[in-house]
């Protein structure tokens, strides 16, 4: 499914931000006028008698006060911000990468809320399609998952079958295998492709995140695991291609509003 950004409304508060202009057109010229009346108002001196007439100045102060505190009021009525509204959001380990694109679509018209537990996002981020999908999920961009060794390691590139094989232990010995967590998206799409529902070997180590894979595939010459592309880091070597696989936004029902935005925003 494919979202469009809708075309913001105007504001309200718009067709009002005249009326101030209007308001100091009128009073100015009604002030204008009041002090050329003063002025011809002035000191007598056609006759005898000096007559002078009440000073302007104290009617002028009280209008300026008045036409000031219009004007901040009716500034105060333009510029008062709308609260944004509050998202949560959940992304696994290997879709973080993602985070910074949500976030700077987000702005100031939402703010982004992480949250530990995917039930409760109204957004999640992920790799690859769950094996059970019954939200509305949209496709934000793609991902390869790859098999990486470091750059002195023995292991060449591999075939479909090698990677089952070393995997499952039965392999080169001298080969160290990492894995993640099962239930973690990239293991999920791992274990659909490459095993076919083999189990890794229990020599396997297990790393917490791609992160730290990729801190392993670079230190030890040994090792060879998993790891999304974008996560491949220093002199670590691709082996094999596991998948292209799609980066999915997940919400927790249909989208609407700043959600639908955020969607649309991440789609382009």
């Amino acid at each position: 499914m494919s979202l469009r950004r809708r075309s913001p409304k105007q504001s309200p508060l718009n067709k009002k931000s005249s009326i101030p202009i209007r308001l100091l057109i009128r009073i100015g010229r009604w002030l204008g006028k009041d002090t050329l009346s003063s002025r011809r108002l002035g000191p007598d001196t056609a006759g005898k008698r000096t007559r002078l007439t009440r000073p302007a100045l104290p009617r002028t102060e009280t209008v300026l006060l008045l036409l000031s505190s219009f004007l901040l009021f009716s500034c105060s009525q333009t510029t008062s911000a709308v609260t944004p509204q509050v998202i949560t959001v959940y992304s696994t380990s290997a879709a973080q990468p993602w985070l910074p694109p949500l976030y700077e679509c987000a702005g100031t018209s939402a703010v982004l809320s992480r949250v530990d537990d995917p039930s409760a996002a109204e957004i999640v981020l992920r790799l690859g399609e769950p094996a059970f999908l019954n939200s509305p999920a949209f496709q934000i961009d793609t991902e390869d998952i790859l098999i990486v060794a470091q750059r002195q390691s023995p292991v060449q590139n591999l075939t479909l079958d090698e990677a089952r094989r070393l995997f499952a232990g039965e392999g080169d010995p001298s080969v160290q295998v990492w894995v993640y967590a099962e239930g973690e998206d990239v293991q999920d799409m791992f274990d659909r492709v490459v095993m076919e529902g083999r189990k890794a070997t229990p020599s396997a180590r297990l790393a917490v995140n791609p992160e730290h894979m990729a801190e392993v595939l670079v230190n030890e010459a040994n090792a060879l695991g998993i790891l999304p592309r974008r996560w491949k880091a220093g002199d670590a070597r691709e082996v094999f291609l596991v998948a292209t696989v799609p980066v999915l936004a997940i919400t927790d029902s249909e989208p609407q509003g700043v959600i639908q935005e955020l969607l649309a925003c991440l789609q382009k």
